[in-house]
């Protein structure tokens, strides 16, 4: 990971030597979410973040804190989209826990995500009902378990899961009705991540990639407000692990095209089965761009 974040600190000078215009409109070059990715705060869109055209390039920086009964998720990462076609991410999770026996749980991973748009324009193709689509892959590298030592744990290896890293692939479809202020999206994501790769990757129960669907709606109250909801399914590979699906309801306020807030109410679900109960609680997402 060492050598990732110098890459992606290359891709974005390259793309400075070029014009930036920020001409995209505003909130289409949504928000990050948990992974890095553009889009709403738990699925990735086939918008291209930032607000530069297909003739110049956009770049943001995003903190996110997830807070519910026993566990706490921070994210901050790095995004940069070129040319309104191209996108690519780097973004840290840190998972820590809060009640007993997992108070001292600490996980972090390692995001580092890929997206091209390859089909139609969400914003600029009104009159075709062909909506924006984007093919992305995200690389996920766990760094380990700490806080878990007197219990011989420090690699998820040890909760079950078969390997530390893998990879997510998807597809998303995005749809926006600039007459109704409504946005559409689906995502289908080929994963064998438990808890999004926090848990490494397949387990005792599956070890094999499955198609997983995310859905995003949103409205749009005023050019600078948006309501939706979010829903993305989840794999269940970890006997450890009683994984469900998550889905939130959010807000997101564009005071300008170099800043944004998220806020959200999420459901996670069962997060393994020493805490036995479904994880609900707030996040709050800041965003930073040009």
């Amino acid at each position: 990971m060492k050598k990732i974040i110098p890459t992606l600190l290359a891709v974005c000078a390259c793309a400075a030597a070029g014009a930036q215009d920020m001409g995209k409109l505003l909130a289409t070059g949504g928000v990050s979410q948990v992974e890095g990715a553009g889009g709403g705060g738990i699925t990735p869109w086939a918008l291209i973040s930032g607000y530069g055209t297909r003739d110049s390039w956009g770049a943001n920086a995003h903190y996110t804190h997830l807070s519910t009964q026993d566990y706490k998720l921070h994210t901050y990462g790095v995004t940069a989209g070129i040319a309104d076609r191209l996108e690519v991410s780097f973004a840290n999770q840190e998972f820590t826990g809060s009640l007993a026996p997992l108070d001292k749980l600490n996980i972090k991973q390692d995001i580092v995500g890929l997206k091209l748009k390859v089909l139609g324009d969400a914003v600029y193709e009104q009159d075709v009902w062909l909506p924006q689509v984007a093919i992305g892959v995200m690389y996920k590298k766990n760094k380990g378990v700490r806080g878990l030592e007197a219990l011989g744990v420090t690699n998820v290896k040890q909760l079950g899961a078969k390997d530390d890293s893998g990879y997510d692939y998807y597809v998303s479809a995005t749809k926006i009705y600039l007459e109704h202020s409504l946005l559409l999206n689906a995502t289908l994501r080929a994963t064998r991540a438990n808890q999004m790769g926090i848990l490494g990757f397949g387990g005792d129960r599956n070890d094999d990639t499955r198609l997983m669907p995310e859905f995003s709606a949103a409205y749009l109250i005023n050019r600078k407000l948006a309501l939706g909801a979010e829903y993305r399914r989840k794999p269940h590979n970890l006997g450890v692990d009683d994984e469900k699906a998550y889905y939130d309801a959010f807000i997101a306020w564009f005071p300008t095209k170099n800043f944004s807030v998220t806020a959200a109410y999420a459901n996670l679900g069962d997060i393994t089965i020493f805490n036995p109960k479904k994880q609900k609680g707030w996040y709050l997402s800041l965003q930073a761009g040009f």
